[in-house]
């Protein structure tokens, strides 16, 4: 059984399909999904989506693209519907020196606060960090993520900043570019976590993975992610399926 442990089907990609998508799911094989929050606007769809789907579950936060206008009202929101018993995390956080679409000061700013109101509301973090790699860790330390627990969505960093994310009880979690041709240093990182640590996601419809590189992405295609870790530590799929699926589900504290 599959766990996509990152996805986003509130997205307008998936506003054709979206019901005949999920209905499918548990006929072929992927019997949990953490749909992951970029904007509290999108929490009315995704509760929604939750409501329909008893496999289907949610996290709310504040992607650092949409943070620029945030305020201390926005956190009151989240918290409140963090009371959702669908809402098993806090995200997706983070800082995206990428792109830049909100000020840096301020995404440091929402961030810390989130991973605050996480540590308050008892539920781990979804991280999201892209270029970011410095300030990400430091605020994380500052913040004393432990305290809540989660995991690095969509990893791009080192082995040796995976070692400290570890350290802090925190689970990390591999993508479609884990089968990307040129992938290398997640392939290394995949290679060192250990198995009770990682866990598998689509973040669809984003980051196909091969052989679908370039389309629509789903859930439907979690399982290439499952079968390239069972080809880097030398296990059967069936292993990293039913290992990953455990992993989340402990992650998100689902058990």
């Amino acid at each position: 059984m599959l766990f996509d442990s990152h996805a986003h089907y509130n997205d307008k990609k998936f506003d054709p399909d979206r019901d005949e998508l999920l209905s499918s799911m548990p006929e072929n094989n992927v019997g949990l999904i953490m749909n992951s929050c970029s904007s509290l606007d999108e929490v009315p769809l995704i509760f929604d989506i939750c409501e329909k789907y008893p496999f289907v579950y949610a996290s709310v936060g504040i992607h650092p693209h949409e943070v620029e206008n945030v305020t201390e009202d926005d956190m009151t929101r989240l918290k409140e519907y963090a009371k959702n018993p669908k809402v098993r995390a806090i995200g997706e956080i983070g800082l995206d020196y990428y792109y830049d679409f909100s000020p840096r000061d301020v995404q440091k700013k929402w961030f810390a606060r989130q991973v605050e109101a996480a540590k308050e509301l008892n539920m781990p973090v979804i991280i999201h960090d892209r270029d970011a790699h410095k300030d990400c860790m430091d605020i994380l330390r500052d913040c004393n993520v432990s305290e809540a627990g989660g995991v690095f969505h969509c990893y791009a960093g080192s082995v040796d900043m995976a070692r400290e994310i570890l350290d802090w009880g925190m689970y990390i979690a591999f993508g479609g570019t884990l089968t990307f041709k040129n992938s290398v240093r997640p392939v290394e990182v995949a290679r060192y976590v250990p198995l009770d640590r990682i866990v598998i996601e689509t973040d669809s419809p984003y980051l196909t993975p091969v052989p679908h590189r370039g389309k629509r992405n789903s859930s439907l295609y979690v399982h290439y992610v499952a079968e390239k870790l069972a080809e880097i530590r030398g296990m059967s799929a069936e292993e990293i399926e039913n290992i990953t699926y455990e992993n989340a589900k402990r992650c998100f504290k689902m058990e």
